[in-house]
């Protein structure tokens, strides 16, 4: 599947240097992003760890802008959850990736 790639920042490095700094930097991006069928008790265990790292991160406010900003449709960004983030953003809570994919203009 193709990016937007309208919906990114240019690719200059201060758009993008903040990801240098992050806390989850260099670790198993697993933990930030849902495996196939994970059911709601793993899932909140999930979650949960994904938050704590985010917690003792200096750029979790320029991370969860840029989820934001690009409408990230999946994982942990910004020490939110895909839930979190649409409805930040105003979105369906009940199923935030086709809220967030429908909100850039994309099919399912």
């Amino acid at each position: 599947m193709a990016t937007d790639d309208g919906r990114l920042p240019e690719p200059l490095a201060d758009n993008w240097d903040w990801q240098l700094e992050a806390a989850c930097r260099g670790m198993d991006s697993n933990l930030f992003f849902h495996p196939p069928n994970e059911r709601s008790r793993a899932r909140n265990r999930r979650v949960a760890a994904a938050k704590t790292i985010c917690g003792t991160c200096v750029v979790v406010e320029c991370c969860l802008e840029h989820a934001l900003l690009v409408k990230e449709p999946y994982g942990i960004w910004g020490g939110r959850s895909e839930e979190e983030r649409a409805e930040l953003l105003g979105l369906s809570r009940h199923h935030p990736a086709s809220a967030i994919k429908k909100a850039m203009g994309r099919k399912e």
